[in-house]
């Protein structure tokens, strides 16, 4: 995979190939941490196994996302998501390139899907979630935006039940709270980064919602706070917050007490945002909402023993 990204991943375990399959899995694990802070801590409370397995998928997911982010041009861009497909096919064919730069993520990928069988499908749909992001960048209704979230999210959210393992007899149960979970995290993020994407001339909130709550585009640019936009947000977290509670129907579906726990973390942390947010009045705009770092740590202890009972309620 191009991009400096990818170079850097690569660089942690630059050294004469055949990469072995645990250096492989530490580029990934580095790659986690220096890229996403939230998931990287949320996986400790997994074994080993499951934990390095999603790394990898969240290695391949970032990597690709960065290398099209980084790219110059549309064509570049095209040419950067061919390569992620040929790599994905060559991680699934159980045929990983000894390539520099490649090497650390295909082998680990390739090992991940095979040992949790993980539909390719749920990559192809990532892929096709990105290359979306590529070129649109409004959203009509809510509807379309859903179908949005579910490339951008939902498929993460699949691949991680996959590698958690589940009951099986209940699968399409465990399908849809997976699917629920991954939305409400992205609506959250949405929320959180409407300022940001604005600045890039992205909006992800639906245009009709806009002109039901009486909030233009421009308005949204400008960074107008007012009821109107309080109204339009308390929209959106009502309907995040219903996603959230579809999504805790995973939990008691889960094998095993280590992937509740995790599984439980994840989607409380982006939980945590979203009552920030709240909390905040909807006012995104004067700064980014977050959640320190004690505050995180804390939130996620809480998290993980509440998830090891899902008989319980769990916030």
């Amino acid at each position: 995979m191009t991009g400096a990204t990818g170079d850097r991943a690569a660089s942690i375990t630059a050294q004469s190939q055949p990469l072995t399959l645990q250096q492989a899995y530490a580029a990934c694990r580095a790659f986690t941490k220096r890229r996403a802070t939230n998931f990287y801590y949320a996986f400790v409370s997994l074994p080993k196994r499951k934990r390095n397995a999603i790394y990898a998928a969240y290695a391949f997911a970032g990597t690709v996302d960065d290398a099209v982010d980084e790219a110059g041009d549309a064509a570049e861009r095209g040419a950067r998501l061919r390569r992620a497909h040929e790599l994905l096919a060559r991680a699934y064919d159980g045929a990983p390139s000894p390539r520099e730069g490649d090497a650390w993520l295909e082998i680990a990928l390739a090992d991940a899907v095979s040992r949790y069988d993980i539909p390719r499908r749920y990559f192809l749909d990532l892929m096709a979630g990105m290359e979306q992001d590529i070129a649109q960048t409004r959203f009509r209704d809510y509807a379309e935006l859903e179908a949005y979230c579910y490339r951008a999210a939902s498929v993460i959210g699949l691949i991680c039940t996959e590698i958690f393992g589940y009951d099986h007899s209940r699968r399409d149960e465990a399908v849809a709270a997976a699917i629920d979970m991954g939305k409400a995290m992205q609506v959250t993020n949405i929320m959180r980064d409407v300022k940001e994407d604005a600045q890039r001339d992205r909006i992800y909130l639906a245009l009709e919602d806009l002109r039901a709550f009486g909030y233009s585009e421009e308005d949204l640019k400008a960074g107008v706070y007012n009821d109107a936009f309080r109204r339009l947000m308390q929209e959106y977290a009502r309907r995040a917050l219903a996603l959230y509670e579809g999504g805790l129907r995973l939990l008691p579906l889960l094998d095993d007490r280590r992937s509740r726990m995790c599984c439980n973390g994840l989607q409380g942390v982006y939980r945590g945002i979203l009552d920030a947010i709240i909390d905040r009045d909807y006012d995104v705009y004067s700064e980014r909402v977050s959640l320190s770092t004690r505050r995180r740590l804390f939130l996620l202890l809480r998290l993980w023993i509440g998830g090891a009972w899902p008989q319980r309620r769990l916030n």
